[in-house]
């Protein structure tokens, strides 16, 4: 088990929201740059996220990040750093930019960290006995992210499916377009809702919301989780007064 596996899901869980409001109160690069490298150092030694793994889930929130750098760069007012025909990049919306890049930056590797070391019935289990969520809602948050994970599974048996009935061209493959996406989007849909009413009706018949429940295995809460919390908290209010300096 990795470092913050071990670690009290209810408590990574308030951490990653503290630090993604820290970072809506920062407009400093450096210092939103700073907490990008603890969040991936976080990621890669103590959630046990591999290399090629950290990098591909990086990705999307690069490339959020470029569409929202360049977009303050060329539209915000301020000292012109570059002209060409209609477009101007000012310095002031490349601060703004990175910033704002570098905040999703942030949130996206702190959520990253915390999905990697953080088993689905673990969370279920903390989010009712330290957080005092009701079991109607834990269980039920539980069922749709096992559904969620079985998403890519029936997306790839249905297009199976209907990849066997699909015309074949003359090279002998499968011609369907965009319809035939937008069909297998449309059965995905419908098998999902279909199976959501099945899952609701099932937690229902077995009590669900009928008095107090035990558990199996619970989830620790302790020194540790207190230690993770002070050494998180302390991190950010250190990155905030070296962020003023800059």
């Amino acid at each position: 088990m990795t470092a913050l596996g071990a670690r009290n899901p209810t408590v990574k869980l308030l951490l990653v929201v503290a630090v993604s409001l820290v970072t809506l109160a920062l407009l400093e690069p450096a210092a939103l740059a700073a907490l990008y490298l603890l969040g991936l150092g976080a990621a890669r030694w103590g959630a046990g996220v591999g290399g090629r793994r950290l990098l591909l889930a990086q990705v999307p929130f690069w490339t959020f990040g470029v569409g929202v750098l360049l977009v303050n760069a060329m539209s915000r007012p301020g000292a012109v750093l570059l002209a060409g025909g209609p477009f101007r990049v000012t310095h002031e919306g490349l601060v703004v930019g990175a910033a704002l890049a570098l905040r999703g930056c942030v949130i996206g590797v702190a959520t990253v960290a915390f999905l990697a070391s953080t088993p689905p019935r673990d969370l279920m289990v903390s989010l009712v006995r330290h957080a005092r969520l009701s079991p109607r809602y834990a269980y039920a948050l539980l069922a749709g992210h096992r559904m969620l994970a079985g998403l890519p599974r029936q997306w790839a048996t249905i297009r199976a499916a209907q990849l066997v009935r699909a015309p074949l061209g003359r090279d002998g493959r499968p011609r369907e377009g965009w319809c035939g996406l937008a069909r297998s989007a449309f059965a995905l849909l419908v098998a999902s809702i279909r199976a959501s009413e099945r899952v609701a009706l099932a937690l229902e018949s077995r009590g669900l919301s009928a008095g107090p429940r035990t558990v199996w295995r619970p989830v620790p809460l302790g020194a540790a989780d207190a230690a993770l919390a002070a050494g998180v908290v302390g991190a950010l209010a250190l990155v905030v007064l070296m962020g003023g300096r800059f």
